[in-house]
C-alpha cells in the first residue's frame, strides 16, 4: 500500500492533537504538514506494515508528530469554560507541554498509557507521574463534585480515595436508587460514578436516566454487569468500565468524560 494511502486515515487525529497542543490550527497544520513530508520522504519511518500495521503508522505518526512539536515553543492560548456560567477558564497553558502531550494522547486521542510511552519515549510509569500531574493541575482550575453510586462500602471508598488523590471532591455516596436522586438534588455533582445494581435491588441505569432527565452531564457506569447496559439499543452509556477495573482506567475515563463535557459547552 503506498505511504500516502496509509498516512490517510490519521490525519484528522493529527491536525487534532497538533492544534490542541499547539493553540491553533494554522500552528498545528504546520507541524502535521512537517511530520507528512519526513514521513514521505523516508518510507523506513512507517515500516513494512506487517502485522498489526495500521495501529504501528498510528503510534509511528504520532510519535514523529510529537517530536516535531517538542522542537519549537508551543503556546496556548485557547481556553474552555469549566461550567455553563463559570467565570474562570480552563486554561491548558498551565500544563507544561510534556504533561499536555500526555493528557491529549491518553484522554483525546484515546492510546493506553503503554501506547503514549511508546509514542513520547518514555516508560510506563513516567507516563503515569505526568498524568497525575495533569489531573492535579486540571481539578486545581476545575475542581468538581463526584457522586458515587455504589452498593459495596470497599468499592465505594477505593472510589472515592481515588477522586480525592486526583484533587475532586465526593460529594456524596448513595447506594440506592432513592439515595442516588438525593444525594443528587442536594449536591449538584458534575460527574457520576455508577453501579448497575444496587443495595436493595434498585438499579443503578434507573437512577441515572432520571437523574439525566433533569440535567446533563457525565456519567461513568463501573459494573459487573456490563450485558446489561451494552443492549444494541439507544442509547448505551459513554463511557463503561467492568469490575474487577483498573484505577488507572477510571482515571483516565473521569478526565477524558470532564473535557470532553468542557468541549461540549464551548461550542454551544
Amino acid at each position: 500500500m503506498p505511504i500516502s494511502d496509509r498516512i490517510l486515515p490519521y490525519l484528522p487525529g493529527l491536525r487534532r492533537y497538533a492544534r490542541a497542543l499547539t493553540g491553533s490550527q494554522s500552528s498545528g497544520d504546520a507541524y502535521v504538514a512537517a511530520t507528512l513530508e519526513a514521513a514521505l520522504s523516508d518510507s523506513q519511518i512507517l515500516g513494512s506494515n506487517d502485522g498489526d500495521g495500521e495501529e504501528d503508522d498510528r503510534l509511528c505518526l504520532f510519535r514523529l508528530l510529537s517530536r516535531m512539536i517538542s522542537t519549537g515553543p508551543l503556546s496556548l492560548s485557547v481556553t474552555m469554560p469549566i461550567r455553563s456560567g463559570a467565570e474562570a477558564p480552563l486554561d491548558l497553558a498551565a500544563v507544561p507541554p510534556r504533561v499536555r502531550q500526555v493528557l491529549l494522547l491518553v484522554t483525546m486521542e484515546g492510546f493506553s498509557t503503554t501506547q503514549a510511552g511508546k509514542i513520547l519515549e518514555l516508560d510506563e510509569s513516567g507516563v503515569r507521574d505526568l498524568l497525575d500531574s495533569a489531573y492535579r493541575e486540571i481539578a486545581a482550575q476545575a475542581e468538581t463534585g463526584i457522586m458515587i453510586i455504589e452498593d459495596e462500602p470497599l468499592i465505594a471508598l477505593d472510589l472515592a480515595d481515588m477522586i480525592i488523590d486526583m484533587g475532586h471532591h465526593v460529594s456524596g455516596i448513595a447506594r440506592t436508587r432513592a439515595e442516588a436522586e438525593q444525594v443528587w438534588s442536594e449536591t449538584l455533582p458534575g460527574l457520576i460514578l455508577a453501579d448497575v445494581q444496587l443495595a436493595d435491588g434498585s438499579s443503578g441505569i434507573d437512577a441515572v436516566n432520571s437523574i439525566l432527565s433533569r440535567t446533563d452531564l457525565p456519567v461513568i457506569f463501573v459494573t459487573a454487569y456490563p450485558d446489561r447496559l451494552l443492549t444494541g439499543e439507544r442509547p448505551e452509556p459513554a463511557y463503561l468500565i467492568s469490575k474487577p477495573f483498573n484505577p488507572e482506567t477510571i482515571k483516565v475515563l473521569i478526565n477524558q468524560a470532564l473535557l470532553t463535557n468542557l468541549s461540549h459547552r464551548a461550542a454551544a
